[in-house]
């Protein structure tokens, strides 16, 4: 595994004692109100906290424990365990193995959630909770580290290595290529990235910070080149204006197909069809992990803090591409991507096959995202019409359920409601599978066999139908001065700029919650909760958590002869050879691999779960 020892000690840090406090009702909600980004540089220099937020100390002379371990623990983070300001996603203790979504470098900041703008978020939502000026220096340091981290087009690739190009590149050909399931990490493509939220999550922690601070010319410069990225992006003319790419600009090396090996196994059933059918998938109209909403919620922040009027139109053609992308009744859903251009036979506006486990079809957990979706623009917009195309894609998810036969045979999927891809025409689900032991012996399948599937990418998907109609019935019947009253609020409608919600990393901000007037609800967390997370760094700065998941060490690349067994495939990692992620205590069920406990890490998801209780307690 990858070493690094060139690193700093643990800081000794004095314990602390437990949290008293008086009882907190765990239904207890209170309601922030927008604005408090809008709190300008003068706050910052003058080392007050934010308009609308906590007061920045407890009473003089008495350490509150609950505002010292959140100091604690962001200094840590930023002092002792960052690279340069930026994070990957676990740590062993003494720093000499990392990972992202997989193995990472000591000099390499992960730029997908958890990783580095989730940090930086916790840490800036962690300042807005105490006013302390530290944590807005720790995530300003995290900005920084972003701002070195954008590609010159203005976007952000998944990873950046602070090393430079060459190293990122060595990281490629040896970990990155051998991760079997791991496809968009098998070649270091010369361009920006949608997907995982990788650009949107950087662009919102930029704007978040250069509101507090506009004299930053790094943050300034960095944010007005994210925002012009994703305008420049964005289709113009034909079915698919106003989506976008998962990947801008087109890569002319981009992956088009992935190797299908000469020689198949003896069980291969011969109706086994292989993925990519639509070349690089990258340049399609992408709704795979909402590429189109985060843009549209970027730009809509954008709208209302800066006062970009001119941000309104890309955001107006990108809500009239989700609805022109759904496909005619009877099959009235969506797919991960969509062809932007006529194909062969194939129409402009269809759907279009992604990786090679991603199959050209519909995909019902895609067509709920975005049936929300235009709930959501129904209500920003005050215009009805956005929910004519709803009762066709509820019609066309209620007749292609899984059966009760199909979950019984497979536990993968015993606790979902419908298959994830379906079919075009035959509307039967259609189930990818694998062969061979790793990237270079072996690769992926579909068929409309529902067993065996693959575990690291559900072949079931959880559908609420029935939450559907029910919001459906609900906005059909708003009354013409309600809709007026949601148009009047909407960011959409132009009017003086107000600020963003406070906080960005209690959960996902919806489309909603960028109204005008909206109130952001905080659950208060239970005195014992609270005193828990503080006692379990009384004497570290640091919370500790089993690894989600491990990984095998490059060891060169995997064999190329034919496996014929079966041990592989539906689990997360191939042989020994494939660097992909794994559970510790769930390897495959073949030598050399033995169930173990997972190590303990340091985690970027635990710390900005354990933080945002904190930061809601003193939100109270």
């Amino acid at each position: 595994m990858s070493r690094d020892t060139h690193h700093s000690p643990r800081p000794e840090f004095p314990a602390r004692g437990g949290l008293a406090a008086a009882a907190l009702s765990r239904r207890r909600v209170v309601q922030v109100a927008a604005g408090t980004s809008l709190a300008g540089a003068a706050g910052v220099a003058a080392g007050l906290a934010p308009v609308g937020t906590a007061s920045a100390a407890a009473t003089p002379g008495r350490v509150d424990p609950v505002r010292d371990t959140i100091r604690r623990t962001a200094v840590f983070l930023d002092e002792k365990l960052s690279y340069r300001g930026g994070y990957v996603w676990s740590y062993l203790p003494d720093l000499s193995t990392t990972w992202g979504e997989m193995e990472a470098r000591r000099t390499m900041c992960w730029i997908q959630p958890p990783g580095t703008p989730s940090v930086g978020h916790a840490l800036l939502d962690a300042f807005h909770a105490t006013g302390d000026k530290r944590l807005y220096q720790a995530a300003r340091r995290t900005g920084h580290a972003l701002a070195r981290a954008q590609r010159s087009e203005g976007g952000w690739n998944y990873i950046h290595d602070f090393r430079g190009e060459r190293a990122l590149r060595e990281w490629y050909e040896t970990i990155g290529i051998n991760g079997w399931r791991l496809e968009e990490f098998q070649h270091l493509y010369d361009n920006s990235t949608f997907d995982d939220a990788a650009t949107s999550t950087s662009a919102q922690l930029i704007l978040r910070l250069h509101l507090i601070n506009p004299f930053d010319p790094v943050l300034a410069r960095s944010l007005y080149k994210a925002i012009a990225f994703v305008v420049a992006s964005q289709f113009r003319g034909g079915v698919g204006d106003g989506g976008w790419p998962q990947r801008w600009p087109a890569d002319p090396n981009a992956t088009k197909e992935m190797p299908w090996p000469e020689t198949l196994p003896s069980w291969l059933p011969g109706d086994a069809r292989h993925g990519m059918e639509d070349g690089d998938y990258t340049q399609h109209v992408t709704f795979n992990d909402n590429v189109l909403g985060e843009n549209i919620k970027f730009l809509l922040m954008c709208v209302i803090s800066l006062g970009r009027h001119d941000l309104i139109a890309p955001v107006r053609r990108a809500m009239e591409c989700v609805r022109r992308m759904q496909q005619p009744a009877p099959q009235a859903g969506w797919g991960l991507q969509h062809l932007r251009f006529d194909r062969g036979d194939r129409r402009a506006g269809a759907v279009a096959a992604g990786r090679s486990y991603e199959p050209r079809a519909l995909t019902t957990h895609t067509t709920q995202t975005n049936v929300e979706q235009l709930f959501k623009y129904t209500q920003l917009t005050g215009d009805r019409s956005f929910l004519d195309g709803v009762p066709a894609a509820i019609e066309w998810l209620e007749s292609c359920r899984l059966s009760a036969q199909q979950k019984a045979d497979n536990p993968l999927i015993a606790s979902r409601s419908h298959p994830t891809y379906v079919e075009e025409g035959t509307n039967k689900g259609l189930f990818v599978h694998r062969f061979g032991s790793n990237i270079n012996n072996g690769a992926y399948y579909y068929d409309y066999d529902h067993t065996r599937t693959l575990s690291h990418y559900s072949a079931g998907r959880s559908v609420n139908t029935g939450a559907l109609r029910s919001e459906y019935d609900r906005l059909m019947a708003l009354s013409d001065q309600q809709l007026e009253d949601l148009r009047a609020r909407s960011p959409l409608t132009r009017g003086r700029r107000y600020g963003l919600p406070t906080y960005f990393s209690l959960r996902d901000l919806d489309l909603l919650d960028l109204q005008r007037g909206a109130t952001q609800q905080i659950s208060a967390p239970s005195a014992a909760a609270v005193d828990a997370i503080v006692a379990e760094v009384a004497d570290k700065p640091y919370w500790l958590s089993p690894a989600e998941a491990v990984t095998n060490p490059f060891r060169g690349d995997g064999p190329t002869a034919p496996y014929d067994g079966m041990a592989y495939m539906s689990k997360h990692v191939g042989d020994v050879y494939d660097t992909s992620p794994y559970s510790a205590d769930q390897p495959p069920e073949v030598a050399p691999y033995q169930p173990q406990e997972p190590p303990l890490v340091i985690s970027t998801s635990t710390f900005v779960a354990k933080l945002g209780t904190l930061i809601s307690h003193l939100a109270q």
